[in-house]
């Protein structure tokens, strides 16, 4: 299984996301996932850097792979600007770059004053958004007038020999029917095996599986709880809130109904490396090929030290 690390746009600078992109190398993780955001969650993560600046940046300062977990091409953005924006990561990265995408959430997509869809017309778009994006990496001009998207007289030069790789981000039956039909790969953050099946035999096949998990790491549990609370209760957070709230304040609103010790269970909290071997198999057992883990609080370097020194030796 593929090991990599999972820099957070929504809590760290971004002079900081590239010090840990170096350090993750470093420590031998094997890729990168980075979000795609324009607001945090809430506002004690404190960041939100334009993702397109920082993936250029890091092709100058790692060799690591690197996909998007997650963009969404169907709103704030039009899906011919980003085939432009993922074809100019590709040939920067020299093709270690995968553009995973997703149907979004309200909290970064709402900005413009576009009507939120529901969820199944987002995945009409999403599906347009990718047949768009794959016409321009053909190098031809491109004249789509579809259901959701106009493109006219549109070619892009600047485009990688290979096109890059198409991952969906998928959690229910119709969206993990679409990743299976469209995708390249599958991206989730849950170990459900029953999703992994469903994307293999719904014509996933053998294309890889992608799955990441959050952790706090600190030097006791109880601290590790305290900072994940802080920054991240919208993990515990259940249900299609997280798609349809449209800004951190009310985010925060929701965190309140989330118990503290309910970290526990959401995010990988402490130093114990037990726990983090603990969590990865989880993943394996379900199926994916790739697990990237995310750090939440200060202690990122602490982190990946644990990993290199205790977590990666034991899973090779």
């Amino acid at each position: 299984m593929k090991i990599g690390y999972f820099l957070s746009t929504e809590e760290y600078a971004p002079a900081e996301l590239l010090a840990q992109a170096r350090a993750a190398e470093r420590a031998g993780f094997a890729a990168l996932w980075i979000s795609d955001h324009y607001h945090p969650w809430i506002d004690a993560q404190g960041q939100a850097p334009f993702a397109w600046s920082m993936i250029g940046a890091l092709s100058q300062v790692t060799r690591l792979p690197v996909t998007t977990a997650v963009t969404c091409p169907t709103t704030r953005i039009h899906p011919a600007v980003l085939a432009q924006a993922a074809a100019t990561s590709a040939v920067l990265h020299e093709g270690r770059f995968v553009l995973g995408v997703g149907s979004g959430e309200a909290l970064n997509e709402h900005i413009l004053g576009d009507r939120w869809p529901q969820a199944g017309i987002r995945l009409e778009m999403l599906e347009e958004a990718v047949e768009v994006m794959r016409k321009l990496w053909d190098g031809t001009f491109v004249n789509h007038h579809g259901r959701h998207y106009q493109v006219e007289h549109a070619r892009l030069y600047t485009r990688p020999e290979t096109p890059p790789p198409v991952y969906v981000s998928a959690f229910g039956p119709k969206a993990v029917d679409l990743a299976a039909r469209i995708g390249d790969g599958f991206i989730n953050t849950v170990p459900d095996a029953d999703l992994v099946r469903r994307f293999r035999d719904n014509g996933g096949g053998d294309k890889p599986c992608q799955a990441g998990f959050k952790a706090a790491y600190a030097p006791t549990e109880q601290e590790g709880v305290r900072l994940a609370y802080e920054r991240w209760p919208t993990e515990a957070i259940p249900g299609e809130l997280l798609q349809v709230l449209p800004s951190p304040r009310h985010f925060e609103q929701a965190a309140q109904l989330v118990d503290p010790q309910a970290m526990r269970e959401a995010i990988v909290c402490g130093n114990d490396t037990d726990a983090h071997l603990a969590r990865i198999d989880a993943y394996a057992k379900a199926g994916f090929d790739e697990v990237y883990v995310a750090n939440t609080g200060p202690h990122w370097q602490e982190l990946l030290d644990l990993y290199q020194r205790e977590v990666l030796p034991r899973l090779t």
